[in-house]
């Protein structure tokens, strides 16, 4: 886990730069790009999947009001249902950048030219994969998933307490 964690510390700082350097010009958004279609891709395929319609899919930047709109995905049948796997599904982008790391270092390795690349390549899905606040409001619409967890918990613990007990050594 070390050496991952390691792999993608260069990732983890080019994502500071882009994220800095693209609050300071639009320009910088081509840097976003990747992150920005994985973002947009991952609403769109949990669409899909969980019947919220996805109907348009756009990852060209523009202004909306005083903040910059680097992508989107309308879906047109969004219920409590399918909220928030729709909603929430970039968070599932993270889980690119480990597996890249997994597969680079699980075993002897060191850094090469590719690895400065594919550290260019992963630096954008640190900046993409935290979901939205529109993202997080329309995740609220899965409310009633609370009481399913809560009862699935309490059941849980209830009917299997021994689970959940620590052996002391």
């Amino acid at each position: 886990m070390k050496d991952m964690l390691l792999y993608l510390a260069p990732s983890v700082g080019l994502a500071l730069v882009i994220r800095v350097l693209a609050g300071a010009h639009p320009f910088f958004f081509l840097f976003t790009v990747a992150g920005t279609i994985c973002h947009e891709l991952a609403h769109f395929v949990a669409g899909l999947l969980t019947g919220a319609r996805p109907a348009s899919f756009t990852v060209i930047p523009r202004r909306v009001g005083r903040h910059w709109e680097l992508g989107s995905v309308t879906l047109t049948r969004v219920r409590w249902y399918n909220a928030a796997p729709a909603a929430l599904a970039p968070l599932v982008i993270v889980l690119l950048p480990f597996c890249v790391a997994w597969w680079r270092t699980r075993g002897p390795w060191q850094f090469d030219p590719r690895d400065l690349l594919i550290a260019l390549a992963l630096a954008p899905q640190f900046l993409s994969f935290w979901p939205s606040m529109v993202d997080w409001r329309i995740a609220l619409r899965s409310w009633p998933y609370l009481f399913i967890i809560g009862a699935g918990l309490w059941l849980l613990f209830h009917f299997r307490p021994h689970l959940f007990q620590f052996v002391n050594p």
